[in-house]
């Protein structure tokens, strides 16, 4: 059996004394959409960082694609293929849309950046009909899809995502989570770091469920939308 893409296992990580990540196991294997579920607070935002050497972990070992990761940076790691979507978008506002998307290229230039931009505006249509049009007069739900077309210009061997769903209209939602989904199938695996539980799990393979830094839950995506325990707690029934 092929190792897993990424692997976390026994991960912790603090800031200063106090402990935020206390032993955390987590595992994507390639074809996957992985989606790490928890309140605020609960250290999904630091599990990410952690991957990405934002954050150093200060116990426990990371693997991707097979090996150990020790002292890569994260442009090296963005280089390897490990791509992160931060939360709030962080786009390039006095940049139009195609200036914002060629930017995610800047790791990768070559001639297939005409067949990148085309992809990702066959996902994204409203950004083809935007693309001269400044970043910042975008819609929130416009820029969320700016953000995800700009990380997968950078040709993602995994696609991590931090709260992509957050402060967006419920059909934009909706329409983020079937594009996702879409990217998946196209063969780029996905680890999901989400607060909308229910939509998070409709699509993902597997879910982790998170509480105060540790895993207190694990199984396939309809095992925990099933899971009374998860649907009191994070679905609100």
């Amino acid at each position: 059996m092929n190792p897993p893409l990424l692997e976390l296992k026994e991960l912790h990580v603090g800031y200063g004394s106090a402990e935020v990540l206390k032993g955390v196991n987590l595992v994507v294997h390639a074809g996957e959409i992985v989606t790490l579920l928890g309140g605020n607070g609960a250290g999904k935002t630091t599990t990410l960082s952690s991957i990405m050497s934002v954050i150093h972990h200060q116990k426990g070992s990371i693997y991707w694609q097979g090996g150990l990761l020790v002292g890569e940076s994260p442009d090296r790691l963005l280089a390897q293929g490990l791509v992160l979507c931060p939360e709030a978008r962080r786009i390039f506002p006095l940049m139009t849309v195609e200036e914002n998307l060629r930017i995610g290229a800047y790791l990768h230039p070559s001639r297939r950046n005409k067949e990148k931009l085309e992809q990702v505006f066959d996902y994204f249509p409203k950004l083809a009909e935007r693309k001269r049009q400044l970043g910042g007069t975008l819609s929130g739900g416009e820029q969320q899809m700016l953000a995800i077309g700009r990380s997968l210009m950078s040709e993602p061997k995994l696609l991590m995502l931090d709260e992509p769903s957050l402060g967006l209209a419920p059909l934009i939602v909706e329409k983020i989570f079937e594009i996702l989904l879409k990217i998946n199938q196209s063969g780029v695996p996905i680890l999901l770091v989400e607060q909308n539980a229910r939509e998070a799990l409709k699509i993902a393979h597997r879910g982790y469920v998170m509480v105060t830094g540790k895993i207190v839950h694990s199984d396939t995506g309809r095992n925990l939308l099933e899971s009374d325990e998860v649907r009191r707690a994070y679905l609100g029934e």
